[in-house]
């Protein structure tokens, strides 16, 4: 693990600042935390919650698709806030919380040459991908919705994707000047494919929500809308079935009965909500 990344880092249990020790990272206090072969660490707090994690193969699907380049738009809007942003001035790390695959932070490493960044998920096989993902990441497996394990005022950018968004932590982490993007999908987020493959709808009430789970904070929230079209085979419609909270609610003869009954190609919208701070 780059040693500017244990630099942003604390201890999950008591907040003190983390040295490397062999294949450790340890804290004043004897906390210790072992650096998995893999590359990533563990920072699971005391009061870490058991909220469920991406499987494997929900991370090999989520993989494919976006290798595919099928949801480049959303990496396109995050740049574009990105340069938006006027960040040039702003020390810190770029922190994907949620980080899923790492596709989106290293895309944002590979044109911003002069920042680190971490990945931060509550799945070891999230993190075990974020670890090889870009040769300035570094990543460690945490409850967002327990205290990050990363120093106050550390991150200069912030992106969260599809994923759970903890407040108070954002901020806490957040540096002066620094910036927070977040990805929601709308209503009509992958439309054609929510009743035939009783994938789990976006609820109407996400936009309020939304600003409800991001504390009070001088700048208000900004948001614009990204769509596009997606052209898909159906083995892509099965990894956009399964990359998700969805995957798993359609049983599998019933999932093969209605991806046997596709056209050779699918329309289907993409539809997200680009929020900034």
């Amino acid at each position: 693990m780059l040693a500017d990344i244990i630099d942003i880092l604390i201890c999950p249990h008591c907040g003190g600042d983390l040295r490397q020790n062999g294949a450790s990272l340890i804290c004043s206090n004897g906390h210790t935390a072992n650096i998995a072969r893999q590359g990533y660490v563990s920072l699971l707090g005391s009061h870490s919650g058991s909220h469920t994690a991406d499987s494997a193969e929900m991370l090999a699907a989520r993989d494919r698709v976006l290798g595919a380049g099928l949801f480049q738009p959303v990496a396109d809007a995050i740049q574009k806030e990105i340069g938006d942003a006027g960040l040039e001035d702003v020390e810190g790390a770029v922190v994907d919380l949620g980080a899923g695959t790492g596709w989106y932070l290293a895309g944002v490493l590979e044109v911003h040459p002069d920042r680190i960044g971490l990945g931060v998920d509550n799945s070891k096989f999230a993190a075990r991908r974020v670890a090889r993902v870009h040769p300035r990441a570094g990543a460690i497996v945490a409850d967002i919705w327990d205290e990050v394990p990363v120093k106050s005022g550390a991150a200069a950018l912030i992106i969260n994707v599809f994923s759970p968004r903890n407040g108070e932590e954002i901020e806490r982490i957040r540096a002066e000047g620094g910036r927070l993007i977040v990805v929601t999908p709308t209503p009509d987020h992958l439309r054609e494919l929510i009743q035939p493959f009783e994938m789990i709808s976006v609820d109407p009430d996400k936009e309020a929500r939304l600003e409800k789970t991001l504390v009070d904070a001088e700048e208000s929230l900004s948001s614009g809308l990204v769509e596009w079209k997606m052209n898909l085979t159906p083995s892509e419609v099965a990894d956009l079935v399964a990359m998700g909270p969805s995957a798993g609610r359609l049983d599998q003869a019933r999932l093969a009965e209605q991806l046997a009954g596709l056209p050779e190609r699918s329309e289907v919208t993409g539809s997200v909500q680009v929020w900034t701070r």
